[in-house]
This record gives C-alpha cells, structure tokens and sequence, in this order.
C-alpha cells in the first residue's frame, strides 16, 4: 500500500451538513478503491488566490490516505465530477 494525501477545496457557499456530506463521500471513495483512510485535516475557509467559478474563498481539507497504485486514478475521476468541489489535487507521500 502506498501513502497518498489529497487537498480538496469546497465551495464557500456550503454549508457544513453539506461539506461534511461531500467529505465524506470522497472518503467512502477512498475505501470503494481499495484504500484506507487516514488522518482528515480542516483547515479552514480561505481566500483563493484567484477567482474560480466566481468565488474568491473556499473550504480547505487534507485527507492523508492509503491505497493501492490505482486508488488515486479512480479518486480524481469521481471526485473531478462533484459540483462542489472547486480544485483537488492528489500527492503519492515518500515512504
């Protein structure tokens, strides 16, 4: 198993139930393929460096996970297509 961790940044317009519902959807994805859930980091609301979909702030997490080689793949596919998320970005941890 390799280590990941994946940056997700939500919409500002959520509210929490619904973050915390978009959340955990990207976790239940992470175990549907095979990986095992680590250590989730809130870092809060944050302005973004420049405008995306007419926003200029958004909700950050860090969900540190692990998975097989092709975990991430299927991850940025179902998570590319969830409205609410504004960016995403997926990053294999040395061991």
């Amino acid at each position: 198993m390799n280590k990941y961790e994946i940056t997700v940044i939500l919409s500002a317009k959520l509210e929490e139930e619904q973050r915390n519902e978009n959340l955990e959807k990207i976790k239940a994805y992470i175990t549907r393929f095979g990986g095992t859930v680590g250590e989730v980091e809130d870092w809060g609301k944050k302005k973004l460096a420049y405008d995306i979909q007419h926003q200029s702030e958004g909700y950050y997490y860090l969900i540190n996970f692990e998975g097989t080689a092709d975990t991430p793949n299927e991850l940025e596919a179902n998570v590319r297509i969830m409205e609410p998320v504004l960016r995403y970005l997926v990053v294999k941890k040395e061991n």
